[in-house]
């Protein structure tokens, strides 16, 4: 009888740890599927003139051109009647492969000068990064 517990709990212990293994495998395929999705919001100071965020909305959309990471970029102005934008005006969404091509291009030279146009111009950003995970 003991023979065929320790078994049984053998057997149940290899189950869970195939399962655990499965369903890692599983969730890092997840994670790799789709497109790595970069979402910028801005609110900008008073002080920042219509010009200068105009500016600021060229030079953002020519990265694009710029930057060969970037899959990807759609921007926009706030519309939703929800009222809960918290005075953020602008919205950013940035595509690319992989985090890599995501994080080269935080890092890339055009980035950087864009920040320093953009900064100061800025009360508050926002920024979130997900996978899309439409199949």
């Amino acid at each position: 009888m003991k023979y065929s517990t320790c078994i049984l709990v053998f057997l149940t212990f290899l189950v869970v740890r195939m399962s655990d293994t499965h369903s890692g495998e599983a969730a890092q395929k997840d994670l790799n599927r789709g497109q790595l999705v970069h979402m910028v919001s801005f609110k900008f100071k008073a002080s920042a003139a219509a010009e200068e965020i105009a500016g600021v909305e060229k030079a953002f959309a020519g990265l694009e051109q710029k930057i060969p990471q970037i899959l990807s970029f759609e921007w926009g102005l706030n519309n939703s009647p929800e009222g809960l934008n918290k005075d953020f005006t602008h919205g950013f969404v940035l595509t690319f492969h992989s985090a890599q091509d995501r994080d080269d291009y935080l890092i890339h030279p055009h980035h950087k000068t864009f920040g320093s146009l953009v900064g100061p111009l800025l009360e508050d950003v926002f920024v979130v990064d997900f996978w899309n995970k439409t199949p």
